[in-house]
């Protein structure tokens, strides 16, 4: 079969055409892969970073957002059969243990992830467990299919934060933070604040339903006549006053923190209101200075990590919102391509270009 995997341990991927086609075991189905998302976390993969290199076993098959057909089912399995279309949910629990057997599976311990630590879904065939088929209503089309893995994060996030009624700051509109917006508008917030440094993003987020957007690019100091840079100002930025103007002095009611920039963290709780809640998915590239004591202690905020998508309640919000048609996706997957041109995909994510791309591996 076709199959996209890391054949080195450096940058890109390859494409192979002879690799063996997965067998399931008993309580595992084989999935003839359609449609395929490309995620951040291969991008990772792909341009090999410090977290991959750590991570990633070489000669893994990459990929874990798809939708496809199952074409064969274990000796043990009971739920699904051939010809069902299906998607599934890459964090593979091992079903023992405290947050395995307490509504938590999403936070087990020993989690095993596709296309990380398993063969993924970059290829003309997947297994998965039976527990980890979702599947997917008639009424969804494939491409959106393929991309309910990013949406759970969104939706995730979202209604862990309580956002009905409520004011909304959203920091970081990429491709989960663009999710958010239409998630979040659909979850009944009052007002959706967003802050970005893309503007083609920032303008795509207003289109989805934000009230306000705000381009927080701050240009390098200008240098002294030594040669070193000026020291930066510590001022509140101007977006932050914009915002409590907004909301009767107070600042946002929830803060959803999607790019993991150390400043787009500091300004989203500084931003945050007295009280607030603050809900993290965005993932810090590595340490930074953390204003704990005014951030969280003294502004006596609710911090919430969020980690995945929990299993399976965010795939059942996930699947009524969409049914609903209460749902903006359109604009966020902007390419599909077919999996021989995989590195025009990674191409376009890396440049901006692309928002979400999705593969036609079938």
């Amino acid at each position: 079969m076709r199959a996209l995997f890391k054949h080195h341990a450096g940058t890109e991927l390859k494409l192979a055409t002879d690799r063996p086609v997965p067998q399931p075991g008993p309580r595992e189905v084989l999935i003839k892969v359609n449609k395929a998302g490309i995620c951040g976390t291969d991008r990772h993969i792909w341009e090999w970073d410090a977290w991959a290199a750590s991570r990633i076993p070489v000669g893994i098959v990459t990929g874990h957002e798809f939708v496809g057909t199952i074409i064969k089912v274990g000796s043990a399995v009971t739920r699904y059969q051939a010809g069902q279309r299906v998607s599934a949910e890459g964090h593979i629990s091992p079903g023992t243990g405290y947050n395995a057997r307490t509504g938590n599976a999403h936070i087990a311990e020993n989690m095993v992830i596709l296309g990380v630590d398993r063969d993924g879904c970059f290829a003309e065939y997947v297994c998965v467990p039976e527990d980890n088929v979702w599947p997917v209503h008639p009424s969804i089309p494939d491409k959106v299919a393929a991309v309910l893995d990013p949406l759970g994060n969104a939706v995730h996030t979202v209604m862990a934060a309580d956002v009905s009624a409520k004011t909304v700051l959203i920091t970081g509109v990429g491709i989960i933070g663009l999710m958010a917006v239409t998630v979040a508008k659909a979850a009944g917030a009052s007002r959706i604040f967003v802050t970005d440094v893309n503007a083609k993003r920032l303008e795509l987020a207003k289109r989805l339903g934000a009230t306000e957007a705000f381009n927080t690019y701050v240009a390098p100091p200008p240098r002294e006549p030594t040669g070193r840079a000026a020291s930066p100002t510590s001022t509140t930025p101007e977006w932050i006053k914009e915002i409590r103007k907004a909301t009767r002095g107070d600042g946002p009611d929830v803060l959803l923190e999607m790019s993991g920039h150390p400043a787009a963290i500091n300004d989203g709780f500084t931003a945050l209101r007295m009280g607030g809640t603050a809900a993290l998915l965005g993932i810090p590239s590595m340490p930074f200075t953390f204003d704990l004591t005014n951030h969280i202690v003294f502004k006596a905020a609710k911090v919430l990590g969020i980690n995945g998508r929990k299993m399976f309640d965010t795939w059942y919000q996930m699947e009524e919102l969409l049914l609903g048609g209460r749902l903006q996706l359109d604009e966020i997957i902007t390419h599909e391509i077919p999996l021989e041109k995989y590195a025009e995909g990674f191409r376009l994510m890396q440049s901006g270009e692309g928002i979400k791309i999705v593969m036609n591996v079938g």
